[in-house]
């Protein structure tokens, strides 16, 4: 069950402004614990830049992949400034030579820890990810030593095919908004991942919060 956010921005398209009630987000972590993936919840974008401070340890290799929900909770900024980490994306993008950059970024799919978000999460534990490229699939599916995604509640969904249609339709039309903003080209969707279970124990983690945060 949804209910809808009254302080959201009025859109024609609400998915956006969708909030999961408590007995849907306890479904949702339950479901996503059954699946081997980290379920931790968190207020507000402060509680969760500062939970996911501490999920890292000072010293770590770090890759943060872009993501609007981790700049808008201030954790790219946060880890642009720190010094705590060796920071893998700001290595990447301090390197002039595009072939080299490549070469950086396929090294970094298997980063000590790799931050980054989702477009969607079934209540029945079923996480999606749409990519263009598909460079930081490898690093969620195996690559990484540790995986954790950042996500407001508002991209949970009843169903599995509710999650692919909030993908196909919603999150790839945001997308496709951002680029053009951003002074980029909008490329089709290239890759996309369902995400059904992790084997490793503690690898995955999913810190979901109680906000609609990013896209």
């Amino acid at each position: 069950m949804v209910t809808e956010n009254p302080d959201a921005t009025d859109t024609t398209d609400t998915t956006d402004a969708l909030l999961v009630d408590d007995a849907a987000l306890r479904r949702t972590v339950a479901a996503l614990q059954a699946r081997n993936i980290a379920a931790v919840v968190a207020e507000n974008g402060d509680d969760a830049r500062e939970k996911l401070i501490e999920m890292i340890p000072d010293g770590a290799e770090v890759f943060k992949s872009t993501s609007e929900t981790l700049d808008t909770i201030g954790y790219s900024d946060y880890i642009r400034q720190t010094d705590r980490y060796k920071n893998l994306y700001m290595e990447i993008a301090a390197e002039p030579d595009r072939a080299r950059q490549r070469e950086l970024r396929r090294q970094a799919s298997v980063a000590e820890y790799y931050v980054g978000s989702v477009h969607a999460i079934a209540e029945t534990g079923e996480v999606i990810i749409a990519s263009g490229s598909g460079s930081q699939l490898g690093a969620y599916v195996y690559g990484a030593k540790q995986v954790i995604w950042v996500a407001g509640v508002q991209k949970i969904c009843p169903t599995l095919p509710d999650a692919l249609a909030r993908v196909r339709g919603f999150a790839v039309e945001r997308h496709h908004q951002w680029a053009e903003a951003s002074g980029r080209t909008a490329g089709p969707l290239g890759k996309l991942l369902i995400f059904e279970n992790e084997q490793a124990e503690n690898r995955v983690s999913l810190v979901l919060i109680k906000e609609s945060v990013g896209w």
